[in-house]
């Protein structure tokens, strides 16, 4: 059976499919990179208002709960990759979609922010979500709501959700003032309430301990956020809180090969790095230097030892579970920092096995992304909807079932897994610019529902790229001719 012409939603009052396209830069087509977000349910789905209006919002991938942490880091990135390349994007006609996909989210953690020491982190339980197979209009399962507060701390999640919003304040500076100084207000409450009351949210929310638990604590969110509120608002006290806790919180110990919802040190140490010239903080922010270019180096394989495995094929490989997250970050930790050696005019980076190039670096991040559209063992693109293959049973309950709008019928908890999860055919609805979790470590998928580690779709897969294919998508065809543009 084929599927469905392509769609990126089951219903136009629940769920949002952002396509944005970048001018031609893969072969001979054009590049889409949806956001292929999906939102909170409005009034007629899933309407969910406890003490507070919780509507709004995003499900982190293939289920029907709102999870605070990586839906914020979701949106740090995605303001981050606007920041970075918002006249990209902007030439590429997407730069409005783009700022309505992260106020969607921000405007969520607004109402979820409803006092200064408390915030709504979580709509939905994971466990009785799973139990069903059900599109998002039919739930029956618990939405309960979950909060941080004094009592009941979560810096980790506050710190991530403090970053987001600061992020976002920047995207929107010039256009919406208004709006860029509640997002601030909003972030600087969240860091001082995240820095007071210490503690990580999963000892404190025991439902999230089984899906999004923090492993890597809250101090890196901490200095993540603060990094991101002194980007935002230029207050010296936010970069002293990363110089005077950088030994103490990790920030130039940890030797970090990876990046995530959950792990924030090489991205702090990349951040931090690109704040070194002069004389002030020298001596910490060039600590914070050689750990950032460790994350760099082993991307590469140019450490001595402590590198990040990579398939046959050249894949960048971490875990085997949603592998191309860390993949798709980074793609844009390597191609910001690349950037930013050759406007420092550093023409060379100094491994411990051999020096690298701004340019090679660049070469490599795009090598990555050749690999995720298609140019790997398999001959499949990763990123569904776009190229001639690419997976069609994609780990998702809404995009597995009918469309609401054309088939109303309800469909019970268990029905879906009966009807639709184990059904060897096809979605009924294409989930375009959604990227999977991608192949093993021999570059082997399988396109298989029910093959969540590989086969599911995350919005924290997606976000970090937009940016990317825009940058992409504006330099041509050709790595030669950002060659002549960039590195010359």
């Amino acid at each position: 059976m084929k599927p469905s012409p392509r769609v990126c939603c089951t219903s136009k009052r629940s769920v949002q499919g952002i396509c944005l396209t970048t001018r031609e830069y893969h072969g001979d087509t054009t590049l889409p990179f949806l956001m292929a977000l999906i939102k909170g349910w409005n009034k007629e789905f899933g309407l969910e208002m406890v003490q507070v209006d919780l509507v709004g919002g995003y499900y982190d991938a293939g289920d029907n709960v709102k999870f605070g942490l990586p839906m914020a880091f979701t949106i740090t990135m995605l303001s981050w990759g606007v920041l970075e390349y918002g006249r990209e994007i902007a030439e590429a006609g997407e730069y409005e979609h783009a700022l309505e996909a992260i106020k969607w989210g921000t405007d969520y953690f607004i109402k979820a922010h409803t006092h200064p020491t408390l915030l709504w982190v979580q709509v939905g339980d994971g466990y009785t979500d799973h139990y069903c197979w059900q599109r998002p209009e039919d739930m029956t399962t618990s939405r309960r709501a979950y909060k941080i507060d004094q009592d009941n701390p979560g810096s980790d999640v506050a710190g991530e959700t403090a970053a987001a919003m600061a992020a976002a304040s920047l995207v929107f500076k010039d256009t919406n003032p208004h709006y860029y100084d509640m997002l601030l207000e909003h972030a600087q409450q969240l860091f001082e309430f995240a820095d007071k009351y210490r503690g990580k949210y999963d000892e404190s929310i025991e439902e999230v301990k089984g899906y999004y638990p923090s492993w890597s604590g809250y101090k890196d969110e901490l200095l993540w956020a603060a990094l991101w509120l002194y980007k935002a608002t230029n207050k010296e006290h936010y970069l002293e809180y990363v110089v005077n806790n950088a030994v103490s919180f990790g920030g130039v110990t940890w030797a970090i090969n990876e990046f995530s919802w959950d792990i924030k040190y090489a991205g702090v140490q990349i951040m931090a790095s690109m704040l070194l010239g002069g004389e002030r903080h020298k001596e910490t922010l060039t600590q914070y230097k050689a750990k950032a270019e460790h994350y760099i180096c082993g991307c590469l394989n140019k450490n001595k030892d402590s590198n990040v495995r990579l398939t046959p094929g050249g894949l960048l490989y971490t875990r085997r579970w949603n592998n191309m997250q860390y993949t798709a970050n980074a793609v844009i930790l390597l191609t910001v920092y690349s950037e930013h050696l050759k406007t420092a005019n550093q023409t060379l980076l100094n491994c411990s096995t051999g020096s690298v190039t701004p340019k090679e670096i660049f070469h490599f991040a795009k090598l990555q992304v050749d690999y995720i559209l298609g140019s790997n063992p398999m001959g499949l693109s990763y990123l569904v909807g776009f190229g001639p293959k690419y997976p069609l049973s994609v780990h998702h309950r809404g995009a597995s079932m009918p469309s609401y709008v054309n088939e109303r019928g309800f469909i019970g908890c268990t029905q879906g897994y009966d009807y639709f999860y184990g059904r060897l055919y096809p979605n009924h609805n294409i989930l375009i610019g959604a990227l999977v979790g991608g192949p093993d470590d021999h570059d082997q998928f399988e396109d298989k529902r029910s093959n969540f580690a590989q086969s599911e779709a995350c919005t924290y897969n997606t976000a970090p790229l937009v940016g990317i294919f825009a940058k992409l998508g504006s330099l041509g065809r050709n790595f030669s001719h950002f060659s002549s543009i960039a590195f010359t």
